[in-house]
């Protein structure tokens, strides 16, 4: 468990942050604490909480927070709000999982997903992820960054955040912003059922596998649905507390900065929705697409059956007629006969060739 201090220079008035406590000045405090450190430890975390925050957290929030494949979701409490948002983990994160638990995060195409709790109020934020969440990692590591540098290069290398949903909006734009590296890999994987389905030597009989995807995709979307809700959510409790929560002169400027921050993110996760969404289509497409083609082929090879059939069916018949069991048949003893009949089935093939040929039906 980190905590970072957010407060106003006692000469300067300008915004600085630091890991020491300057409890005259501090605007806000923000405590990130990872997840494997308080699931064995929870009433020690807890307590811990409460010290440093006088804040008891509802036991529901707890099981929550302990509870790895929690959903998007917002609660409001008089204390303080209750955020959880799944961040997806990129391959850039490795991801360290508890071998003694047998936890197992929930996988969406491929990728995993976690749950990231955020609990703000006016004077702290409170936040529990997972070890090697690297959005927010790098966010720390520019945060550390500042720590090493004084308070007026502070001040002009980054504008540091005045709140703590300030900075919760942050850490969220943060992770969304792995939602939109999706399009890439999400658009491959489409091509190369599209390749599939459409390839013109072999049969498709991997409906399973592509069934799964589509379902993936689905999950996606689901993902995503879920997390503009949560936003939305979040937004309301903003416009209709705000005024509440900040008694300063600029809190309507504020809050149009916060709600310009919330519906940046809103518009981010539906951008990958609609890409989802797309994509879906075209997967769609392209398994009509294949069965038209089978259709087609289907067609085709019942098209050459018929000619064959046309052709040969007056053959049969010939040969069927002088096939019978009759002692007298006109020509039937002839030295000419077997020749003659030859000539008439050739003539005959090519006669009917020449007219499907003239109606188009082959060639």
């Amino acid at each position: 468990m980190q905590s970072y201090y957010f407060y106003r220079h006692q000469d300067t008035g300008v915004l600085s942050v630091s890991q020491h406590s300057h409890q005259e000045h501090t605007d806000f405090i923000w405590i990130d604490c990872l997840r494997d450190d308080i699931v064995h430890t929870v009433d020690v975390w807890q307590e811990q909480i409460k010290t440093q925050t006088n804040l008891v957290l509802n036991e529901f929030h707890i099981a929550d927070i302990l509870n790895i494949e929690h959903p998007c979701g917002f609660d409001t409490m008089e204390e303080y709000d209750f955020l959880t948002f799944r961040k997806i983990m990129t391959p850039e994160d490795q991801q360290i999982f508890d071998s003694l638990s047998g936890e197992q995060h929930q996988s969406e195409f491929g990728l995993f997903t976690t749950p990231v709790n955020f609990i703000i109020t006016g004077k702290y934020l409170i936040t529990v992820r997972e070890r090697g969440n690297k959005s927010m990692q790098n966010y720390l590591d520019r945060l550390c960054g500042l720590l090493e540098k004084n308070v007026a290069e502070q001040h002009k290398l980054r504008r540091l955040p005045s709140t703590p949903l300030n900075l919760a909006l942050r850490l969220l734009n943060s992770m969304i912003d792995d939602y939109l590296g999706l399009r890439t890999p999400l658009t491959r994987r489409v091509e190369f059922w599209q390749t599939e389905l459409l390839q013109g030597k072999h049969y498709f009989k991997q409906w399973q596998q592509l069934l799964q995807e589509n379902m993936a995709f689905q999950q996606v979307e689901n993902l995503c649905e879920e997390q503009i809700e949560t936003l939305q959510e979040l937004r309301d409790e903003v416009v209709e507390n705000h005024h509440h929560a900040h008694d300063a002169p600029s809190s309507v400027d504020s809050l149009d900065l916060i709600l310009v921050r919330i519906n940046d993110l809103v518009s981010h996760v539906e951008r990958i929705q609609k890409h989802t969404s797309r994509l879906r289509q075209s997967i769609q497409s392209a398994i009509d697409l294949h069965f038209s083609a089978i259709s087609n082929q289907t067609n085709e090879n019942m098209r050459i059956l018929a000619i064959i059939t046309a052709i040969f069916a007056p053959l049969t018949l010939l040969t069927g007629i002088y096939g019978m069991n009759f002692e007298s048949i006109p020509g039937l003893k002839s030295p000419e006969g077997f020749w003659v009949m030859l000539v008439a089935m050739l003539l005959t093939t090519l006669l009917l060739t020449f007219y499907f040929y003239r109606r188009h039906l082959v060639g």
